[in-house]
């Protein structure tokens, strides 16, 4: 029998699993919660599949039934996925180039365009799926008003909510939703997954990115991966001088023309980094760097956990700044001058 094309990873088969076996059935508002880049949304397009399969089987879709062909070829007309305009930034672009600058906020509009699946009804007399990822990008005009729709969904709609940072929602849309939690895979299993994909660069790249595969690989194919492990080369050996230090981040950023880091990467691995210092300094231990853990080590010997954690959360709130930095020489400066100030502070 033809399967569908859409499937769960490997390392979600238990929790795929435990969906289908609950006693209480599927609910019709599902938050699938956990980091970024370790298969949410694969498992939430096989969940659609199957709840949209007019033959499922005991693994998923068919593959094969008209509702099968048409979700496989993006046209289902009882199912809704709904991103924020700058991740489908590219499609119906205006001729003239003036392009508006793509919101990465889920908006309103986008909620209440959904009104005519949920509520007039279905085409295929089965079920309805609605997607949303990530949940959190939906803005509090947009998340008040799918809590409406939650709070009396119609029967057979059923939504697959999609978050990397669950606690940012409503905690009254997380009370209308069943929380099933994805975990990372083994990092042995994430190893072996890239291996297959033949793609060194991301395997290098896998503790950098929390043990998130599809993450290392995306980076990877982004072309990244030389700006990220050049990053982290001057992050382990930083020198003495920030006005040095900042030059060598200025290489690793994003120019016209060329492979490089958005600011805003740069300054999240930078965060991930001095993250890990004071994990190293406090418990001995890191989260996104086990494979230069003795590195690590090494620079917090001077280091205070009082004068890393200033540098961390001097570091959230630069990141705020990242899309936009006035003079970005000047801010990279003064976040080299902040690194190098942690590792050389003197304990009390």
């Amino acid at each position: 029998m033809q399967q569908s094309e859409y499937k769960y990873f490997d390392w979600h088969q238990v929790a795929w699993r435990e969906l289908w076996a609950s006693a209480a059935g599927l609910p019709h508002a599902l938050l699938l919660a956990g980091p970024d880049g370790i298969g949410k949304g694969a498992f939430a397009q096989a969940l659609a599949a199957r709840l949209l399969c007019e033959n499922m089987t005991g693994h998923g879709a068919c593959g094969a039934c008209p509702s099968c062909r048409w979700f496989a070829s993006g046209n289902h007309p009882d199912y809704r996925y709904v991103i924020p305009e700058a991740e489908s930034e590219g499609e119906n672009e205006p001729a003239d180039g003036e392009k508006k600058k793509a919101s990465r906020q889920i908006r309103i509009d986008q909620i209440r365009a959904l009104e005519d699946i949920v509520f007039i009804g279905g085409h295929r007399n089965g079920a309805r799926v609605i997607v949303v990822e990530p949940a959190e990008a939906m803005n509090i005009s947009a998340a008040n008003a799918l809590l409406k729709i939650l709070e009396e969904p119609p029967p057979s709609v059923y939504f697959i909510l999609i978050s990397h940072q669950w606690r940012r929602l409503l905690a009254t849309i997380r009370s209308r939703c069943r929380v099933l939690t994805l975990s990372r895979p083994p990092l042995a299993e994430a190893r072996q997954w890239l291996a297959r994909k033949n793609d060194v660069q991301a395997a290098e790249l896998l503790s950098l990115m929390g043990g998130a595969p599809l993450l290392a690989l995306q980076e990877s194919e982004r072309g990244h991966g030389s700006a990220l492990t050049g990053l982290v080369a001057s992050l382990a050996e930083p020198g003495q001088d920030p006005l040095a230090l900042a030059a060598r981040w200025e290489t690793h950023l994003q120019l016209k023309g060329e492979a490089g880091l958005p600011m805003e990467s740069l300054v999240a691995t930078v965060q991930k980094w001095v993250f890990d210092l004071a994990q190293q300094k406090l418990a001995g231990r890191g989260r996104f760097l086990d494979d230069k853990a003795a590195t690590a080590r090494q620079l917090v010997n001077k280091a205070t956990a009082t004068g890393l954690i200033r540098c961390y959360n001097d570091l959230v709130k630069m990141r705020a700044l990242a899309s936009h930095p006035l003079n970005p020489r000047l801010y990279l400066e003064d976040m080299a001058e902040r690194y190098l100030r942690a590792l050389r502070a003197e304990r009390s």
